[in-house]
């Protein structure tokens, strides 16, 4: 009997954390929502047919402090300025070019004491994709 016990606490055990990580592909418009999660991946997939380059746009709505954040994610998008570019190379300036980031990952704070920031992620998260590419929604 305690066996039997023992072996279905261990099943409910590994059930609610496999159910407490969740992924979904936010097409445009779409929402999804992450509750109490350690970490919550944005990530930019696939290409627009409407001229933004990859670019993957969303809004992170926090209940803890009731604040709207908004993230763009710009994998094949850049500043076009090279070294020598604009008279750069003349100033001796050295080459900033850099591409955006495809993946932002926001991580859980504790005791984290200002409520206006991105960093506190505690209790309901939403996340809207307002772009026109999707995006990959991962909580952890």
């Amino acid at each position: 009997m305690r066996k039997l016990v023992l072996f279905t606490m261990v099943v409910v055990v590994a059930l609610c954390f496999a159910a407490s990580v969740s992924a979904k592909t936010l097409k445009p418009g779409d929402k999804a929502a992450c509750n109490n999660a350690n970490s919550i991946t944005l990530e930019a997939s696939g290409t627009s047919s409407m001229g933004d380059r990859g670019n993957a746009n969303a809004t992170v709505w926090k209940s803890s402090n009731a604040t709207t954040v908004p993230i763009s994610l710009g994998p094949t998008d850049h500043q076009n300025f090279k070294g020598g570019a604009a008279g750069a190379g003349f100033a001796g300036i050295r080459d900033h070019h850099s591409m955006g980031r495809k993946k932002v990952v926001l991580k859980k704070q504790n005791n984290f004491s200002r409520g206006d920031s991105i960093g506190d992620i505690s209790g309901l998260v939403r996340i809207e994709n307002t772009g026109t590419v999707n995006l990959n929604v991962t909580c952890g």
